[in-house]
């Protein structure tokens, strides 16, 4: 059974060296000091290492069962659970009005990132609640915020998102579930609903479905769309539980991986439902959840790394297996350990430059979606939701490649079960399908992003590399292993943005077939960015630390960025190779 330790020297750098946050104007971020955040981090990780991790590998095994209408959660679950609630970390940054903590949202990502490393699946449960208080927040009623959200900051309630129905995926236009208004100004919700994620489950008194639906006589397509509240126990006035609502989880599906949780066909009979805000405006409601997932679902990317990582090297440390080409290492034994060889360090070094770049981009995305709603800065939320699908897409792609090299580093014993690698490999696949799979993603990026507020948002991003280049090129330690590279891979950028303005108005095919070359080229450019903000850094300390950080940069910059130049040969030559096949040629 692999175990865990919590990154929180690696966080603590980006944090406080790299971001510096208690140096931030943004509201709440003077409170961060080091002793703060450490505190926070510490406890958050004794969680993850001590309670969660080793739940993980039961969760898979057991995984849900469905009885008489109930789900049981695999054993441990229950206990973890009432941990989380009874030490306020699913509260960590919700509103203190409704009972949370009111911290600022990077440390949730920063707890998120070690507890979805620790068990995935486990982590779901609180995670999705946590969208769904986030759409209530913000979309809801006075009256359904008190109603609601107190419970689902304890996570006494939990919550979910109810979109996908069998035929309808990402099409949300083509949904079926209908929404029928009743004189109370209630409406019954009918309907089934797919996959849909914690939807039934033992470990909370209630759950608050938020389910996408239609209005009749409503317009066509997504804009006849709304949501309701759907509670599987209806509250009283008095906020207790009422009568069961009428709806039901129909079956649990069989995945390939997060056995740990229940993934739910969930069947609306004439449920009693609540609109939130207003009607046919519910996908905006919904996207407040959606997009608050993708940066959650970019976290389990990172997350799954993480721990397989962690796991491959212990591996390579300990498995003895023939001799360095240099000369023996390990006199004393049979045979020298694994890691002495060139081509296993390569690809732990791949595994640890990839983590350690996500994890500093994905901190930063969390301190400018904190910009974004506490200090109200126009510029941070446009940069964050031009960045969300690189969020998602990159760091979910790149992050199962981890998982399997991870997997590899075990050889036959990586593809056998009790070594748990499969798993980490089976639970992060999913991350690369779910909340928009990474396809969607790619076009998302580049048919609504890159031009969104005239392209706004996308040049700023340039130019702050461009400043960041020209505020250090005097530093010669930064300037070859790191600058140089930067400047070509944003040139590389540069130039696949400017080919989709050229061609893809004649032909939008241009554009949309180099999408995914375009969402991996963005992100190895932002990871580039990430480590030469690292790199700057680590070169004020002398620690083995400080040192072990600037070897594994130079190692992104010189063996991983180069990626931009084939993202772009392959954005360059067009739609004509992708689409020169009939559809019967297949």
């Amino acid at each position: 059974m692999a175990s865990y330790t919590p990154p929180l020297r690696d966080m603590e750098f980006v944090l406080h060296d790299v971001l510096k946050i208690e140096q931030s104007e943004t509201p709440g971020y003077s409170e961060l000091d080091r002793d703060f955040t450490s505190a926070i981090l510490d406890e958050a990780g004794k969680i993850a290492r001590d309670v969660l991790a080793p739940t993980n590998a039961k969760g898979d095994e057991q995984g849900c069962v469905l009885e008489n209408g109930v789900v049981r959660t695999p054993d441990g679950f229950q206990d973890a659970f009432d941990l989380l609630r009874e030490g306020g970390w699913t509260g960590l940054d919700c509103d203190p009005d409704f009972g949370g903590q009111g911290m600022p949202y990077i440390m949730g990502v920063a707890v998120g990132e070690m507890h979805s490393a620790a068990n995935m699946a486990f982590n779901m449960y609180a995670g999705l609640t946590h969208g769904a208080y986030s759409a209530i927040h913000t979309h809801g009623s006075d009256e359904q915020k008190a109603t609601y959200l107190p419970k689902m900051v304890s996570c006494e309630w939990t919550g979910t998102m109810n979109l996908t129905e069998p035929h309808c995926g990402t099409d949300l236009g083509l949904l079926r579930t209908k929404a029928e208004p009743q004189d109370d100004g209630s409406f019954k919700i009918t309907g089934q609903k797919i996959f849909i994620s914690a939807g039934e489950h033992d470990m909370s008194d209630n759950i608050i479905h938020l389910v996408l639906a239609k209005i009749p006589g409503g317009p066509e397509g997504v804009k006849g769309i709304s949501l309701f509240i759907v509670p599987k126990f209806l509250v009283n006035e008095d906020g207790s539980l009422g009568d069961r609502n009428a709806l039901s989880c129909g079956k649990i599906e069989e995945k390939m991986g997060i056995h740990g949780n229940s993934t739910c066909v969930m069947n609306y009979d004439g449920a009693t439902g609540y609109l939130i805000g207003e009607e046919h405006k519910g996908l905006r409601a919904m996207f407040t959840m959606m997009n608050e997932a993708r940066i959650g679902v970019g976290l389990q990317g990172l997350g799954q790394a993480v721990a397989a990582y962690q796991a491959a090297t212990d591996y390579a440390r300990d498995r003895l297996q023939g001799r360095a080409v240099t000369g023996t290492e390990n006199p004393d034994g049979p045979a020298d350990p694994l890691i002495v060889h060139p081509d296993i360090r390569r690809t732990l070094m791949d595994q640890k430059s990839f983590i350690e770049g996500g994890r500093a981009f994905l901190l930063w995305s969390a301190s400018l979606i904190d910009a974004a709603n506490l200090a109200r800065d126009e510029d941070a939320h446009g940069l964050i939701s031009l960045l969300t699908p690189v969020v998602k897409g990159f760091l979910t792609d790149r992050g199962f490649d981890m998982t399997v090299q991870a997997q590899q580093v075990f050889g036959g014993h990586g593809y056998i079960e009790e070594w748990g690698m499969s798993q980490f490999v089976r639970d992060a696949r999913i991350a690369m399908i779910y909340e928009g799979a990474n396809g969607v993603q790619a076009l998302d990026l580049v048919g609504r992003k890159l031009a969104q507020d005239g392209g706004k948002h996308v040049m700023a991003f340039f130019e702050m590399v461009k400043a960041f280049i020209k505020d250090n090129a005097d530093n010669e330690d930064l300037r070859t292993g790191f600058l140089e590279p930067l400047k070509a891979a944003s040139k590389d950028l540069q130039a696949a943005g400017m080919y989709f303005m050229q061609n893809g108005m004649k032909n939008p095919n241009h554009a949309l077939a180099g999408s995914s070359d375009f969402m991996h080229l963005f992100g190895h450019v932002v990871l580039g960015l990430m480590w030469s903000r690292m790199a700057k850094a680590a070169l004020e300390g002398d620690s083995d630390f400080h040192k072990n950080k600037l070897a594994t940069g130079r190692y992104y910059m010189a063996r991983q960025l180069p990626a931009t130049k084939m993202h772009l040969a392959r954005i360059e030559s067009g739609a004509d190779p992708v689409m020169a096949l009939d559809a019967e040629a297949f």
